[in-house]
């Protein structure tokens, strides 16, 4: 029985000590057409793991243990020429911190990346010998000093790593501090003489290949002068899913979970349709035909059901994902852009962006320019391709962040006035109590001019953070559930493990303007359109789990001027 490597980026300890592993290693082969390949990924996505794998697979003092490493995966079966063929340096620069000037950021670097040229001399001192290597020079310097010896000695050529390469860059720009940055990326600074020297290594060919992963590609194209020779691989088709999981993969995983834990392979459709809600919906090209799941918070929800005898997480959001909303105001520079960004990706969960715009290096002007923003929040993960012409928000973790950060931002009240409605709904569930104390409390806040923008996609999503926050230990929430007949616009779905199992409740909404308000509110039964495609979901659902008891209901908001709640009899 394998166990679910939650925070294991490290390939040799996933194989050595019986961790389940996703196999992505196909990709091994294809990356070898390339030299010098930056790949870029939201924060999460797997990319240390990777970078570990292929360390591993490259290695020269690891051929011994290749068949224990890589015998089960696709590369063991059909390894390439280069297996074990490197010494190889890895570098982390996400353990670089942000200091107030260069030359402090400077030292912090030379401090934290010195350790791993130490290392590496000491796993290759057989072949090195001594070099005379100070510690305490500039990093470029020791990484110089090592490839003429390569060069020198005919040794084997250098595999270089380079694992968050813009992670304190980044760490700049988020803090406002532009001079610094550009300091750091221009001219003669420390790091753009450090990858000055990794493209003369090579050019000689003592460093014969190197894979670089980060965030943003902003860095690398402000560092072009010293890295001209970097390929932008990230918006190859061919490596699309390299990170992140399929959704066979997921299903697989989850399924050897289920059986391995002997859990009830019954839930295991409940499960998978919580997941896709809530980790699924990344499209990292515009064309490609099927979305990923964040692979990262995956193995976040197996591992707690592993920990916790099969029970769902209360909260299915990963705090880490929260910070990276911070970049909206960074980004957007000015509250009117902000409000304007938030009001799109709220309201209407559409950013239209110009797919000339969709490259794969631009500089940090670029970035923060109003017709970037789309394409910036890509690169970020906060949003992802849609179609040609628009970005979304990927699942519902997204749309709850985006909800609870709207809310801050205007100041509206989420924490105080609530706790009796949901402590009543909880008593006696009654559906139509719980939205009617949500339109006063919640939507009661806003002002006469606020409602002109409202629509029912806000109402929904605002409904469904507020649910998520004070039901959460009971009850799992989603929106755009997709069935045979369509999309439900919100469902609530009792958790396996409390009372209200096996219950799933499922609700079409309906947003009329206020001058509607007079026939919407004296309608005694709802319309045909929502009442027929409210039951075909109702129907698709008692087909996917026949032992729930399913409720579909109808509500109907008329703007600020009141609303019709409908349940379905059985």
């Amino acid at each position: 029985m394998k166990k679910i490597p939650y925070a294991v980026g490290n390939f040799e300890q996933i194989q050595e000590q019986g961790f389940y592993y996703v196999d992505k290693t196909f990709y091994i082969s294809a990356l070898e057409e390339w030299n010098a390949p930056v790949f870029l990924r939201p924060r999460r996505f797997g990319k240390s793991l990777w970078c570990s794998t292929l360390e591993c697979y490259y290695d020269i003092n690891r051929k011994d243990k290749f068949h224990s490493l890589f015998g089960k995966t696709w590369i063991g079966q059909n390894p390439t020429q280069s297996k074990n063929a490197f010494m190889v340096l890895r570098f982390n620069f996400s353990v670089v911190s942000v200091k107030p000037d260069v030359r402090v950021i400077e030292d912090n670097f030379i401090a934290n990346q010195s350790p791993t040229i130490k290392k590496f001399l000491s796993r290759y001192g057989a072949l090195f010998g001594n070099l005379n290597i100070a510690m305490d020079m500039p990093l470029a310097n020791q990484l110089q000093i090592i490839i003429e010896a390569v060069d020198e000695h005919k040794l084997p050529p250098i595999y270089l790593i380079i694992d968050e390469y813009d992670n304190f860059t980044n760490q700049l720009i988020t803090s406002r501090n532009d001079d610094l940055y550009k300091a750091l990326t221009t001219g003669d600074s420390f790091l753009c003489s450090f990858f000055k020297v990794i493209k003369s290594g090579i050019e000689q060919q003592s460093i014969g290949k190197v894979f670089i992963t980060g965030v943003l590609p902003i860095t690398i194209d402000d560092l072009t002068s010293g890295f001209n020779i970097a390929q932008m691989i990230t918006l190859q088709k061919q490596f699309a899913n390299m990170m992140g999981f399929t959704h066979k993969e997921t299903k697989d995983y989850l399924s050897y979970v289920f059986k391995s834990y002997g859990f009830d392979c019954a839930r295991m459709p409940e499960i998978l349709e919580i997941m896709e809600n809530h980790y699924d919906g990344y499209r990292f090209l515009p064309d490609v035909e099927r979305t990923l799941y964040n692979s990262t918070i995956v193995t976040f929800f197996l591992k707690y059901l592993v920990v916790n005898d099969g029970q769902i997480p209360r909260e299915l959001i990963d705090d880490n994902l929260k910070t990276d909303v911070s970049w909206i105001q960074r980004l957007t520079t000015v509250k009117e852009n902000t409000d304007a960004m938030m009001d799109a990706m709220v309201f209407d969960n559409a950013l239209e962006y110009d797919l000339k715009q969709l490259v794969s290096k631009f500089n940090m002007h670029k970035f923060f320019e109003k017709d970037y923003y789309p394409v910036s929040l890509f690169y970020l993960g906060i949003v992802t391709c849609f179609d040609d012409f628009s970005m979304c928000l990927p699942n519902n973790t997204m749309r709850e962040i985006f909800v609870d950060y709207y809310n801050e931002l205007n100041d509206y009240e989420v924490s105080k006035g609530y706790t009796q409605f949901f402590r009543q709904f909880l008593a006696e569930p009654d559906l139509e109590k719980l939205f009617a104390a949500f339109y006063e409390t919640y939507l009661g806040q806003f002002s006469a001019q606020a409602w002109d923008k409202i629509n029912e996609n806000f109402v929904r999503c605002t409904f469904y953070e507020i649910c998520t926050r004070y039901l959460s230990r009971y009850f799992t929430f989603s929106m755009e559930v997709n069935y045979p007949s369509g999309r439900s616009d919100w469902e609530m779905t009792g958790k396996y493990h409390t009372k209200y199992k096996d219950t799933k409740t499922i609700i079409e909404f309906k947003y009329l303007s206020s001058k509607e308000a007079g026939r919407i509110l004296s309608l005694n039964a709802p319309e045909n359109e929502e009442l027929t495609q409210v039951l075909g979901y109702k129907k698709d659902a008692l087909k996917m789990f026949p032992e729930f008891k399913i409720t579909a209901c109808i509500i109907y908001v008329a703007a600020n001027k009141g609303f019709r709640f409908f349940k379905l009899d059985d």
